[in-house]
């Protein structure tokens, strides 16, 4: 009997007609909000349709079963424990719940990279405004080599020990947002386990975009967003923590019927109108958060179900992606005259993400682009390429220079990367002409 790799369909443009595109649109930024395929959309609408039907014996009753079979079936993909597997609406929730679960004392810091995604950031801008937690920025300017990623997070550690601080905890990511660049998040967490700070993993582009080895690589917490790379619907995300941690998180974000605070003699117990989930406090802490569309997260089964009859499994679907998007990012930077960001190891490509610069030089000189309007004309390419183009690839700011991200995904072929880099080379000679700034 054919296994489901020898069944799979051949990759590329034929595989448009499982997902809902318009057929005009040239979809080559799936890393920012991903999408889901037919079958899934029929799913979800499946659970949506019986939510309504019942809506009490749903929430009440059936919701805890459908959601630990969910749990139980992202758990054996990732091969860890089911009781360590909860969901959240996405992965900037999950930073979140971390981050505001922690008791910070004085002298504690919390340590990232100048790559952090935006969202993050401002959370830790707003537990600075709260509580005694102080901050540490380690700037990162691409191409780096994971050898000096590495090394300056443990230098910073070290650092802040010898100054009397404690890194209380290490934010990074298993692939940063902009850049698009894979990040030693593996190595990383080890140097936290090393020097004794707690490692907390953004893995907004990971589950189904890279392997992870996550119970042998063991960090203290793990967020993905499933919606992203793993074609479940929006919003689905996995959170990860090691039962050894779960003690630290006491609180969903935001509270709900599943936490149970601290007794307090002659003080009454705050009712639960939900059934107790069996699977422990953690799990019970996000079986309900509040009324939601549950239904992204009861199509997990299905997705996994899709990626692995359909498509021919994870080995296959990850190694089309990476190699489009860097055999495609190859044909955007010869059309561009310009380079694609890699460092000397060719590790910051080893993902489904490539980033390619565009030939706008930025100076003070007649023709250049001031660096001033550098984001000005961010702005402008981004709003223009969704009015004129039926294309979208973000445009983004790092170093000096302004680059391009572009996803790889099993939809997506060459030709495809082809047709954005001459939108680009058009849109790059129109900024130069000042039109991102005429009125």
């Amino acid at each position: 009997m054919a296994n489901d790799q020898e069944m799979a369909p051949q990759f590329g443009h034929a595989m448009r007609s499982y997902f809902q595109y318009d057929a005009s649109y040239i979809p080559l930024n799936h890393g920012a909000f991903g999408t889901y395929p037919n079958v899934v959309r029929d799913r979800l609408r499946y659970f949506q349709d019986l939510t309504e039907s019942r809506p009490d014996d749903f929430f009440r009753f059936k919701l805890a079963g459908f959601v630990d079979s969910a749990r139980g079936a992202i758990a054996e993909y990732l091969g860890v424990d089911e009781g360590e597997c909860v969901f959240l609406p996405n992965a900037t929730t999950g930073i979140n719940t971390v981050l505001r679960s922690l008791v910070f004392e004085k002298g504690d810091v919390i340590v990232y990279f100048s790559t952090i995604y935006g969202a993050c950031e401002k959370t830790v801008e707003y537990l600075k405004e709260t509580t005694p937690v102080e901050s540490a920025k380690i700037l990162l300017r691409y191409p780096l080599g994971d050898d000096e990623i590495v090394a300056k997070l443990r230098n910073k550690i070290q650092a802040l020990k010898g100054e009397g601080r404690r890194a209380r905890v290490a934010l990074f990511d298993t692939v940063s947002s902009l850049p698009g660049v894979r990040v030693p998040w593996e190595r990383l967490v080890k140097v936290c386990q090393e020097e004794g700070t707690l490692s907390l993993v953004d893995g907004a582009h990971g589950i189904g975009h890279l392997r992870l080895d996550l119970g042998q690589v063991q960090p203290d917490f793990f967020v993905s967003n499933c919606h992203k790379w793993l074609y479940v619907p929006r919003g689905c995300a996995l959170f990860y923590v090691p039962a050894k941690n779960q003690h630290l998180i006491r609180s969903s974000v935001p509270t709900s019927h599943g936490y149970e605070p601290y007794p307090i003699d002659g003080q009454e117990a705050v009712f639960n109108p939900l059934p107790i989930n069996k699977g422990g406090y953690f799990v019970n802490l996000f079986q309900f958060v509040g009324t939601m569309d549950i239904g992204p997260y009861l199509c997990m089964e299905e997705a996994l179900r899709f990626r692995q009859e359909v498509c021919g499994g994870e080995k296959r679907i990850m190694a089309y992606c990476e190699h489009v998007s860097n055999e495609g990012a190859r044909k955007v930077a010869e059309i561009l005259g310009t380079e694609i960001m890699e460092n000397e190891e060719k590790t910051l490509t080893r993902c489904c993400l490539t980033n390619v610069k565009l030939p706008l030089r930025m100076g003070e000189e007649a023709g250049q682009i001031k660096p001033a309007d550098g984001f000005a004309a961010c702005s402008w390419m981004t709003q223009t390429l969704i009015r004129e183009y039926n294309l979208f690839v973000p445009p983004f700011f790092h170093d000096g220079y302004l680059w391009i991200r572009l996803s790889g995904q099993i939809y997506v072929e060459i030709e495809d990367f082809i047709a954005a880099a001459e939108v680009y080379k058009e849109l790059c000679s129109r900024v130069e002409k000042g039109e991102h700034i005429k009125r």
